[in-house]
């Protein structure tokens, strides 16, 4: 028997799914054939042995809940901070799932005044006790304003992400705009 999923964390990926939508297969998309957001790599990897197009949603949920918000430490930050769990989650799924902590890490370390405000933590992609025990600290620390700033970060972050792929893969402009729309600016 496992156990029922959270639903705030099911709130995080029900957002993700709705920016998703459901069967593509665009030739620019180096992900190749995707339902519900997911690749297929990835859908294989988690137990999917159908054609892509037939996908369930339900399928996609468990994968999301699992891979992109439980095992990366996503699920942990949103039981402490629903807006940057989320952010840090619906980053995860478009970037890949080891950016986001890095990034969350480089700017606890960056907003923590030389380790005055709480001290400094390895910056190695792991979200775990350390990690989170800054997070409570920079929020305590830094007050009303703390959510906000944080997100304005991560977002700067996913931004330069972007732009630099794009750069680097010209094929790959037919998704930036809509990921600054939707990803970054919304």
């Amino acid at each position: 028997m496992t156990a029922p999923m959270n639903p705030l964390i099911l709130g995080m990926v029900d957002t993700t799914v709705g920016k998703e939508g459901a069967y593509v297969n665009h030739p620019s998309d180096p992900g190749g054939e995707t339902k519900w957001g997911i690749i297929k790599t990835t859908a294989v990897a988690n137990g999917w042995t159908g054609p892509m197009k037939d996908l369930p949603q339900d399928f996609a949920v468990r994968i999301y809940y699992t891979e992109y918000a439980v095992k990366p430490g996503f699920a942990a930050v949103a039981e402490i901070s629903a807006v940057i769990g989320a952010e840090l989650f619906d980053s995860g799924v478009n970037c890949g799932v080891g950016r986001p902590p890095i990034w969350f890490q480089e700017w606890l370390n960056a907003f923590n005044q030389q380790g005055r405000l709480y001290p400094d933590i390895k910056e190695d992609g792991q979200i775990g006790p350390a990690t989170l025990s800054a997070f409570r600290a920079y929020l305590a620390k830094r007050g009303a304003a703390a959510e906000k700033v944080m997100l304005a970060a991560l977002n700067a972050d996913q931004a330069a992400h972007y732009k630099k792929i794009t750069r680097a893969k010209e094929s790959i402009e037919d998704f930036t705009f809509g990921w600054m729309r939707t990803r970054v600016a919304a």
